[in-house]
C-alpha cells in the first residue's frame, strides 16, 4: 500500500501536467511527497526532420512518424522544448521509492502518464492516481487508492493521435500545391470549416421575402384594470392564416399556398377597412407554466454560456476554468457529464437552503442524466470543488476567475432548486371589417407566480430577441366575448433574415449535437480555424474566409468522406469502441488508411487525384456577372476578362455583392502611370500593394543575348525602387514630383562623429539615424526638410521609446467600462494599427473587427484573451563575438 499524508519512510514522487497544479498539490501533501510537473506532453510525433532520430533518418515513412506497413507503429521522440525537464524528473526519479501518476483523469491525461512511465523507466513501484476536485480530502483519497494504467483509455487517445497526424501529413500537401503554400487540414478543423461555409453559402443563396401584418392595440375599458390595455399581431383573415417568415423557403417563395401573403398595398387597405371595426374577445387559453431548472455544466455549455454571458471565447473560457481547477476552486472542466455527487448535491442543497430558504428546495435531491452519446469516462459535471461551496464573495478571486466561477456555482445551485412555475396565457381577438372579412388578432402572455431557481440563474440565448426564462408579459383579466375597442392599428412591414452565422457558442452546440470531435478539443479547433485564417470574427459572428471556400471546395470534391459529417462521427464512435475495448486501434487504422471491403481508404484518395484544376477550385462567381471571384496565392481577387483588383480581407463572402463588386473595380486600379523621371529616363508608376499605396519605377526588361552569349543573371538585374505613399497622399493625386521625392529616400543629411547621417520612412514611421542609433521625427513630410543640425539636436537628447515618444493621441472610441477590470476601454491607433486598451493591457483588433462597430463585449474578449497569454517574451540579443552554434 502506497503511504498516506507522508507519515511512512521514503519519498513518493508525484508528476502532474502543470506547475500551478503541482505547487497546490505539494501543499496538501506534505513532508514525504515531491510534487513535480512533466509541463504537459514530454513527447509526441516528429514535427520536423531534425527531431526523427538518426537511425531512422533512412526509413521513407519517418516524416510521417507512423509506420503504416507495420501495424501504424508510431515513432515518439522527447519534445526539444521538454528534454531538460524530462532530465530532472529522471533525477527526482532516482531519489524516489514510487512514483505517482497524477496527470488528468480523461484519455489525453492517461495518455500524458503512458508517456512518462515509458520514457522515464521507473525501477520503482508505480501507481495511477485520479481525482477530480484538488482539495485536501480529494488529494488524499487519490493518494489512497491508486489504480493501474488504463491502457485502453491510452489506446483510444493514442489512435486519435495517428488518425491526425495520417489525415494532416496526407490531406495538407495537396492543399499546398493546389490552393496555397503553408495551408493545413485536419480531421475535425476541416469539417467545422466545412459547417461555417456551408452556413455562409445559405446566406448567399438566400433570398428577402417581403410580407406585412397589422399590430393592434386594444383596450378593454376596464379603468381598473392594469394592465387596461395590451398588443395583438393579426393571425387569419376569413379565416386563412396570415404569412409569417416561417412560411417562406429560402428562395424567397412560399412554402405553400394555404396561407395569405400580405402586400403593402393589401395591408394597408386592410388597415383601412378596419378602423371603425369593433372587436370582441373571441377566445382565452390560459396553460400552466412550468420550468425546470437547467442542468449542471458540463464542458461544453460551460464554454456556451461564458460566450453569451460573459463574452469568453472558448479558448480563453477553458483557460479561466484552467486556473480554477488548478486552484482548487472547481471540478475538473473537461467532462461530458452533468452528474452531481452525492456530496455536491447536499452541498448544493444546502447553500440553496441557506440563501433562499427551505421552500425553494424539492423534498428529493435532483438527478440529471447525460443526453451526449458516448460520453467520456465516468467524470462529475463543472461544479465548485469541496464539500461544502464557498460562495462567489468567499473565494478571494477577482476578474475573470470570480465571474467564471460565480457563474458555475450560480449553475449549480440553481440545478437542485425547484422549478419555477406560472401561468402562460394566448388571447384572441375577433371582428369584421367593413367589406364583412372576419379578422382574428392573437397575443401571448406569461406571468411567474414563483420564481424556483430563476431566482438563482438563468441561462442566455444566442439569439438576443428570444425572451429570457425570467421574463414576463402580463395580459388583462379578459373573458371570452369581452368588448375591446382598438385604440391604435398600425401596418408592420417585415423581411426574411437569412440563417444567422454561427457564433462560438453556436458553432460547439452544432459539432456536439452531430457527435463530432470532442468536448476537449472544441477550443483548441476553433481557435485553430481562426488562426490558420479560415475564419474571422464581425462581432461574434465566425464569417469564413474566401481560403475557406476553396480549401472546402477541394475538399469535397476529392476527399468528400473526410468532410462527411457522418463519417467523422463515426470516427469518434470508433475511438469511443477502442476506449472500452469493443474494438482494436491496429483494425481501425488499417480500415481508415487502406480502405477494406471496396470502401476508399486514405492512402488511395491522396494518390489517385486525378486532374485537380487548381484555378477551377479557387474560383467562385458573382451571381449575375461575368465577375470571378478567385483565391490567389497572396489573397482574394476579382478578375474579369483579364482585369483584377483586389478584395478587402475583411469583406464577409455574403457582403461581395453585384454591385460591391463593381464598386470595387471602380476604384482607382493603383497602376496609375505618373511620367518619367529625367534623370534616369524610366517610367514612374503608382500602385496599391498589399500593405498600402506606393510608387516604384519601372526597369526596363533586359535586351536577349546574342546568340552564344550568357544570359543576364536574376540576381544582376537591378531592382526598381519603391516608396510607400505619405499618409497625407493617395492614389489618385499623387504627382510625379512626390514621387520622385518618395523615391529619392533615405535622404543623406551628412556625418556626424565620423558616421553618415540619413533620414528615412520606417514601419514605425519617419526617422534619423546615425550608425545603429535612431530618432523619431515628427512628421512624414520632415523627412525632407530636416537639416544635419536639427538631427544632431535629436541625436543629444535622450532616446524615448514605447508610446511616450510623441504626445498622445485622443482615443478614436470610448466603449465603457472592462468587466473584468472595472476600467474605461477606449479604441487606439497604434503602430501596428487599431487596438483597445484599459490602461493595463492592449490587444490588437482582429481581422473583421472595425473601429467603428466594436463593442465593449468584444473589446472585453480580446482583452481577456490577451491577458491570459500573458506578457510578451522579451527579445534577447546575441552577444558581440559569440561563438556561432
Amino acid at each position: 500500500m502506497p503511504a498516506n499524508n507522508g507519515n511512512s519512510a521514503g519519498t513518493r514522487l508525484v508528476i502532474v501536467e502543470s506547475p500551478a497544479k503541482a505547487k497546490t498539490i505539494a501543499g496538501y501533501l506534505g513532508r514525504g511527497y515531491v510534487v513535480e510537473s512533466s509541463i504537459g506532453h514530454i513527447r509526441d510525433l516528429p514535427e520536423r526532420a531534425d527531431d526523427i532520430p538518426e537511425r531512422y533518418k533512412g526509413q521513407t515513412w519517418a516524416r510521417l512518424g507512423v509506420n503504416v506497413d507495420h501495424d501504424f507503429e508510431p515513432l515518439y521522440v522527447v519534445n526539444h522544448d521538454k528534454k531538460s525537464q524530462v532530465t530532472k524528473l529522471k533525477q527526482l526519479l532516482k531519489d524516489a521509492d514510487e512514483l505517482y501518476l497524477a496527470t488528468d483523469e480523461d484519455r489525453e491525461g492517461e495518455a500524458i502518464a503512458w508517456h512518462l512511465r515509458e520514457v522515464l523507466k521507473p525501477k520503482v513501484p508505480v501507481h495511477r492516481m485520479v481525482f477530480h476536485e484538488i482539495t485536501p480530502q480529494a488529494i488524499r483519497e487519490a493518494v489512497s487508492n491508486p489504480r493501474d494504467l488504463n491502457l485502453r483509455l491510452v489506446d483510444a487517445q493514442e489512435t486519435r493521435r495517428i488518425l491526425d497526424r495520417l489525415y494532416g501529413y496526407e490531406v495538407s500537401p495537396v492543399l499546398w500545391r493546389k490552393v496555397k503554400p503553408r495551408l493545413s487540414a485536419g480531421r475535425v478543423q476541416s469539417v467545422a470549416t466545412r459547417l461555417v461555409v456551408e452556413r455562409e453559402r445559405d446566406r448567399l443563396a438566400f433570398t428577402v421575402a417581403n410580407y406585412w401584418d397589422l399590430s393592434a392595440l386594444f383596450d378593454t375599458g376596464k379603468k381598473d384594470e392594469d394592465p387596461r390595455a395590451f398588443a395583438a399581431s393579426l393571425t387569419s383573415v376569413d379565416g386563412k392564416r396570415v404569412a409569417q417568415g416561417r412560411d417562406f423557403a429560402p428562395t424567397g417563395k412560399l412554402k405553400n399556398t394555404d396561407v395569405l401573403h400580405l402586400d403593402e398595398q393589401a395591408a394597408g387597405e386592410l388597415a383601412t377597412r378596419l378602423r371603425e371595426s369593433a372587436f370582441e374577445v373571441a377566445s382565452v387559453e390560459r396553460k400552466p407554466y412550468t420550468r425546470k431548472p437547467y442542468a449542471p455544466f458540463r464542458t461544453t455549455t460551460l464554454q456556451q454560456e461564458a460566450s453569451r454571458k460573459l463574452g469568453f471565447s472558448a479558448k480563453y473560457t477553458m483557460q479561466v476554468a484552467q486556473r480554477l481547477y488548478e486552484n482548487g476552486y472547481i471540478t475538473y472542466m473537461r467532462t461530458d457529464s452533468i452528474t452531481l455527487s452525492e456530496t455536491a448535491v447536499a452541498a448544493a442543497r444546502s447553500q440553496a437552503i441557506k440563501l433562499y430558504g427551505k421552500a425553494y428546495v424539492p423534498d428529493k435531491p435532483r438527478s440529471y442524466a447525460s443526453k451526449v452519446k458516448n460520453a467520456q469516462e465516468a467524470h462529475e459535471a463543472i461544479r465548485p470543488a469541496g464539500e461544502e461551496f464557498r460562495t462567489p464573495g468567499e473565494t478571494g478571486l477577482n476578474g475573470d476567475m470570480f465571474r467564471l466561477y460565480e457563474l458555475i456555482w450560480q449553475r449549480t445551485v440553481a440545478s437542485q432548486m425547484k422549478d419555477a412555475t406560472g401561468e402562460s396565457v394566448t388571447v384572441k381577438a375577433a371582428g369584421r371589417s367593413s367589406d364583412g372579412e372576419r379578422v382574428e388578432f392573437s397575443a401571448s402572455g406569461r406571468t411567474i407566480t414563483f420564481y424556483g431557481f430563476l431566482r438563482a440563474y438563468v441561462e442566455g440565448a444566442d439569439d438576443p430577441s428570444t425572451d429570457r426564462d425570467d421574463s414576463e408579459k402580463r395580459l388583462p383579466n379578459l373573458a371570452e366575448g369581452d368588448a375591446l375597442t382598438v385604440s391604435e392599428l398600425n401596418v408592420l412591414a417585415h423581411a426574411t433574415k437569412p440563417p444567422a452565422r454561427y457564433t462560438e457558442a453556436s458553432l460547439i452546440k452544432e459539432l456536439e449535437d452531430r457527435e463530432i470531435g470532442r468536448p476537449s478539443t472544441y477550443s483548441s479547433i476553433i481557435g485553430t480555424i481562426l488562426d490558420r485564417g479560415y475564419v474571422f470574427k464581425k462581432g461574434t459572428a465566425l464569417v469564413p474566409s474566401f481560403l475557406a471556400f476553396a480549401v472546402v471546395n477541394l475538399l469535397e470534391q476529392h476527399f468528400g468522406n473526410l468532410v462527411d459529417y457522418d463519417f467523422t462521427a463515426e470516427m469518434e464512435k470508433v475511438l469511443d469502441d477502442i476506449a472500452n475495448d469493443r474494438a482494436e486501434r491496429v483494425p481501425e487504422l488499417r480500415r481508415f488508411y487502406f480502405g477494406e471491403d471496396g470502401d476508399e481508404g486514405l492512402k488511395e484518395m491522396v494518390t489517385d487525384l486525378g486532374e485537380i484544376d487548381a484555378k477551377e477550385i479557387s474560383s467562385f462567381p458573382i451571381k449575375g456577372t461575368d465577375i470571378m471571384i478567385r483565391v490567389g496565392r497572396y489573397g482574394p481577387y476579382l478578375d474579369r476578362d483579364g482585369a483584377r483588383v483586389n478584395v478587402p480581407e475583411d469583406l464577409a463572402p455574403d457582403e461581395l455583392t453585384a454591385e460591391k463588386a463593381e464598386e470595387l473595380f471602380a476604384q482607382p486600379s493603383g497602376d496609375r502611370e505618373l511620367g518619367t523621371d529625367p534623370k534616369t529616363g524610366r517610367k514612374i508608376v503608382a500602385k496599391s500593394g498589399r500593405f498600402g499605396p506606393y510608387v516604384t519605377e519601372v526597369i526596363p526588361e533586359p535586351e536577349e543575348p546574342a546568340e552564344g552569349a550568357k544570359k543576364t543573371r536574376k540576381k544582376d538585374v537591378p531592382k526598381p525602387r519603391t516608396g510607400s505613399l505619405f499618409k497625407s497622399m493617395d492614389l489618385t493625386s499623387v504627382t510625379l514630383d512626390d514621387a520622385l521625392k518618395l523615391l529619392s529616400l533615405p535622404r543623406v543629411l551628412g556625418e556626424l562623429d565620423g558616421q553618415e547621417v540619413t533620414a528615412q520612412n520606417g514601419r514605425f514611421g519617419p526617422y534619423v539615424k546615425k550608425g545603429t542609433d535612431s530618432r523619431s521625427l515628427g512628421a512624414e513630410e520632415d523627412l525632407f526638410t530636416v537639416t544635419l543640425e536639427q538631427a544632431k539636436e535629436l541625436f543629444a537628447q535622450p532616446k524615448q521609446r514605447g508610446r511616450g515618444r510623441a504626445a498622445a493621441a485622443p482615443p478614436l472610441r470610448e466603449l465603457g467600462d472592462d468587466p473584468a477590470s472595472k476600467k474605461p476601454v477606449v479604441v487606439k491607433e497604434g503602430r501596428f494599427g487599431p487596438y483597445v486598451t484599459d490602461g493595463e493591457t492592449n490587444a490588437s483588433l482582429r481581422k473583421g473587427d472595425a473601429v467603428e462597430s466594436i463593442t465593449i463585449e468584444r473589446a472585453a474578449e480580446l482583452l481577456a484573451e490577451r491577458r491570459a497569454r500573458g506578457p510578451a517574451p522579451k527579445r534577447t540579443r546575441a552577444k558581440a563575438g559569440a561563438a556561432k552554434g
